[in-house]
């Protein structure tokens, strides 16, 4: 898949959201600082370094398959959107991936001094489908929280995200990567063409 130029949507009463590529050495401090608190356990890197973390998003930089995007609201950093095509991922393995689907990786940054920011989950959730729906023109989104984030799970439900089954990804160890085991639940949402982000 082609790197994509930067994407902006305004969503009334929210802001401009503008999602553009992440850049692995610009954007380590921040990313780092997300991924490394309690609340990104889920997230799988809350032990590495900054460098650690900038040398995985530029190795996923070099892929034609996997890319990681920043989402910017009135140009403050506020979440982290990952993509990927399911048949060059291990999700591959556990469903029937269709032709038009595309997997998707969702990570808010954690709320400021403000503290909770009722809306913003679906508004920014709203953002990222109309993205890979439209810019992206995409037919399926497959996602693959962890089991035990009940949360997340959650939030793709109140979107619009129709369960799937309880699947175990395999092991990835290989010199450039390594996963490790999870048990995910898969979730699906399908595009409707009657239907465009407020």
């Amino acid at each position: 898949m082609p790197e994509q130029p930067p994407f902006e949507h305004t969503v009334t009463g929210f802001g401009t959201v503008r999602l553009r590529p992440l850049d692995p050495e610009r954007d380590a401090d921040t990313v780092h600082s997300w991924v490394t608190g309690e609340r990104a356990a889920f997230w799988g890197m809350t032990g590495l370094t900054r460098d650690q973390v900038a040398d995985i998003y530029a190795h996923m930089a070099g892929l034609d398959t996997h890319h990681a995007h920043l989402a910017e609201r009135d140009g403050v950093p506020v979440a982290l959107l990952q993509t990927y095509e399911p048949q060059a991922d291990r999700v591959s393995e556990c469903y029937d991936a269709r032709p038009g689907d595309i997997g998707v990786h969702v990570l808010l940054a954690p709320a400021g001094p403000e503290g909770p920011r009722p809306g913003w989950t679906g508004s920014l959730l709203r953002v990222f489908t109309e993205y890979v729906f439209r810019a992206l023109d995409r037919r399926r989104i497959v996602v693959d929280p962890d089991v035990r984030n009940e949360k997340a799970i959650a939030r793709f439900r109140s979107q619009g995200f129709e369960l799937g089954p309880a699947v175990v990804l395999p092991e990835i160890d290989l010199p450039d990567v390594y996963l490790p085991e999870k048990h995910a639940r898969l979730a699906f949402l399908t595009r409707r063409d009657d239907c465009r982000v407020k």
